[in-house]
């Protein structure tokens, strides 16, 4: 005990109405009627180890919050950094002195008092500031109580929901425990309530707003004991209007803009390629640096990861909507020039070309030499499939019915495929493909943002 009372006298930690004085003569005397009262009396018989009101009942210890800043919140790491001043109350029985008066004594004495062994359980790093002193702050007031205050930097765990990122809502707690003393020893509350947590209301963050924040009071279980438990519980809405900014209005102009090419030629091949492999990728590149800052886990299916999806959806369709329509075109050419080769054969192995019909009923109609030859050809390709379906038939009739109507069915599904005019297949995709995109969009946003 003399070498915390000559610490203490050494340090002149005392408080009267002038302020703190020594004694003229010689170390380790007061003056009694200057001080009032004095460390010396507070001190005299006191044991740091021992925590107040010992084998008397639990010790009821007030906390409450100052949140001074969030820096940081990481999705990846799944945290958040913040920086708090807490501030302790209790009564030590002990420290009583007559007088309404407070004594603030030096940070640096804590360890000559009993503190509680306060800790943050889901903390990852933390430190105590110093500069330039450590903050830390002790008032004794005349009745017993004192005031323990600390600043005090975490970096504590958040568990995170990401399935509706960017449009999420994450619930994070901040809870503070008894290390070694069980709810026999040590009691914890909040002094105000709600009220004892300040801060959060005035919190600006970067992508966050504070949506609300309550406390309670509960236990912890280990296998060690029951101990107290104080928990602060605050909401944080993310601000959706940066991401909208930086990957929803890109990605739906890509999306528009991979349908101009159903308003270019069909022979336009470099053109319409062009657009449909240059939108691919460049939706590509922004799917993967929508991810970077993300956690890469295969659990979370994340708002927009399906956005993103369903616009690469709708640029690879619109890719291979030219790639069908380019297919079915060269088709039909094909057949145009299959045409007109058996037309031509026709046209020479009938002279001049041209067949008279005059089975008209009026007599000043012209008939059209081409078409009467298209007509003719018509007319004897008819014959001739009706000659072949015929023998055919005689040939199917001979191996069973059951052929024939394999046969039938995938003649009908294969004339499902037969485009007639591919041209259609623009003109078709100019009104699908934005119609789809528009209720995709509104059973999106329904989902996210009301469910």
């Amino acid at each position: 005990m003399s070498v915390q009372l000559h610490t203490l006298l050494t340090l002149c930690l005392t408080v009267t109405q002038g302020g703190c004085t020594f004694s003229s003569n010689h170390w380790g005397e007061w003056n009694g009627s200057q001080l009032q009262p004095t460390i010396q009396k507070l001190m005299k018989g006191y044991n740091r180890y021992l925590r107040p009101n010992f084998n008397e009942g639990p010790v009821e210890i007030g906390m409450s919050l100052d949140i001074a800043s969030i820096d940081a919140i990481s999705e990846i790491n799944m945290d958040y950094t913040a920086t708090i001043f807490l501030r302790q109350r209790w009564r030590d029985s002990r420290l009583v002195f007559p007088g309404n008066e407070s004594v603030s004594v030096d940070g640096r004495l804590v360890s000559l008092l009993w503190i509680p062994d306060t800790f943050i359980p889901d903390s990852k790093r933390s430190f105590l500031h110093d500069v330039t002193v450590e903050n830390r702050l002790i008032r004794i007031f005349s009745n017993g109580t004192v005031l323990y205050a600390l600043r005090i930097t975490a970096t504590i765990a958040c568990n995170m929901d990401l399935t509706k990122y960017p449009m999420d809502r994450q619930e994070c707690t901040l809870q503070l425990e008894s290390w070694g003393y069980n709810l026999q020893d040590v009691v914890f509350y909040w002094t105000r309530g709600n009220d004892s947590v300040k801060g959060l209301d005035i919190l600006r963050l970067a992508q966050y707003s504070v949506e609300s924040y309550y406390t309670s009071v509960s236990e912890a279980v280990y296998e060690t004991g029951q101990y107290p438990k104080l928990v602060l519980h605050f909401a944080l809405r993310r601000n959706v209007l940066f991401f909208i900014l930086e990957t929803y209005v890109p990605s739906i102009l890509l999306v528009v803009l991979s349908w101009v090419s159903f308003w270019i030629s069909q022979s336009s091949v470099p053109a319409r390629t062009c657009i449909g492999v240059t939108t691919v990728l460049t939706m590509t590149t922004l799917m993967m640096g929508a991810r970077t800052s993300l956690p890469n886990a295969n659990c979370f299916i994340k708002a927009i990861d399906v956005y993103l999806g369903i616009c690469f959806t709708f640029i690879f369709g619109a890719l291979l909507e030219y790639a069908c329509a380019h297919f079915y075109t060269m088709q039909h050419q094909t057949i145009e020039d299959l045409h007109r080769e058996l037309l031509k054969e026709f046209n020479e192995s009938n002279g001049n070309g041209s067949i008279p019909i005059v089975s008209s009923t009026q007599p000043n109609q012209s008939v059209d030499i081409g078409s009467t030859a298209e007509e003719t050809m018509e007319q004897s390709a008819d014959s001739d499939t009706k000659n072949n379906a015929g023998s055919k038939e005689k040939a199917v009739s001979k191996q069973g019915c059951g052929l024939s109507s394999v046969k039938d069915a995938s003649r009908r599904a294969a004339s499902v495929f037969i485009v007639e005019n591919p041209h259609n297949i623009d003109r078709h995709a100019r009104t699908v493909f934005p119609t789809a995109f528009l209720f995709v969009n509104i059973l999106y946003w329904l989902y996210y943002l009301f469910f």
